[in-house]
């Protein structure tokens, strides 16, 4: 797959399909990659790319820190994920798009909107995370790790990285930037030679910030509510994503279609029709 370089850092990206342009913020967490579409949970069920790629040009790439994409040890915010999407849509020249997220990926929809909202037409937040037990759960996996880390030092993160390869989601001890340590041997050096106690400090204010609240995490209530792009909201209903979430998001946008079925309502049928009624309702 292409490569493009984004404010220094490689995103591994796909271009699939025809149509107008289509930016999709992958679901997976913190192991956000091409594949997830296809292979993770509810997204393999309803099987979006047997049936999006017909109808636009759908711009698929691995999150920063995740899969074969790179990074960079810094307090990653949802800013930091907009500019990757911003950049890459710069790198293929495509001066507007409607976007799509799924999981964790909402959070930087909803965020890009906020910040550049002429550059979206439309937007998607299919299962957006969110909820009380999901702020929890984020802060735990932070918690473990720098608990490793201190007993450790980053060097044995490195060492433990190497001997089990899974991403910060599968395997907390490993860390945000497990992926990157795991691929790339220049990078894996730098952070085991970083001083551990600011890197501590950086995780914390990267946790802080970006699962600060028991709702859908990405822009406040009031950067919500003064967005005006078209946006349908498709609900989960499980730790990780808590229909609450979605409701939260519906509360908020002043342009939201939110589709109340229950989860096993979204069916691959069901659930492509309900997108793509949705999306060419816009172009209409």
């Amino acid at each position: 797959m292409p490569s493009a370089l984004i404010d220094g850092i490689a995103t591994r990206y796909e271009v699939v399909g025809n149509g107008p342009p289509l930016l999709m913020y992958a679901p997976g967490g913190f192991n956000a990659v091409v594949e997830a579409w296809t292979t993770l949970g509810s997204y393999a069920r309803i099987k979006l790319l047997d049936h999006l790629p017909r109808h636009f040009t759908c711009i698929l790439f691995d999150r920063r820190e995740c899969g074969q994409s790179g990074g960079r040890v810094e307090a990653v915010t949802w800013a930091h994920y907009v500019a990757q999407g911003r950049g890459l849509l710069q790198h293929l020249r495509i001066a507007r798009a409607f976007l799509l997220g799924g999981c964790m990926g909402c959070a930087p929809v909803v965020a890009f909107a906020v910040a550049h909202p002429e550059l979206i037409a439309a937007m998607v937040l299919y299962w957006p995370v969110g909820g009380a037990k999901y702020r929890i759960s984020s802060h735990a996996r932070f918690a473990e790790h720098l608990d490793f880390a201190s007993g450790n030092g980053l060097p044995g993160v490195v060492e433990h990285v190497r001997k089990e390869g899974k991403p910060f989601g599968a395997d907390p001890r490993g860390g945000p930037w497990a992926s990157v340590i795991k691929r790339d041997a220049v990078f894996a050096a730098a952070y085991a030679a970083r001083d551990v106690h600011d890197y501590i400090r950086i995780c914390e204010e990267m946790r802080d910030g970006l699962f600060d609240r028991d709702t859908a995490p990405g822009a406040t209530p009031e950067e919500l509510m003064r967005t005006e792009i078209p946006a349908l909201i498709v609900p989960g209903h499980d730790a990780a994503h808590a229909t609450s979430a979605a409701r939260y998001l519906e509360e908020c946008l002043p342009r939201s279609d939110y589709w109340d079925a229950p989860v096993e309502a979204q069916t691959e049928a069901a659930t492509n029709s309900r997108v793509l009624e949705f999306l060419h309702k816009i172009i209409a």
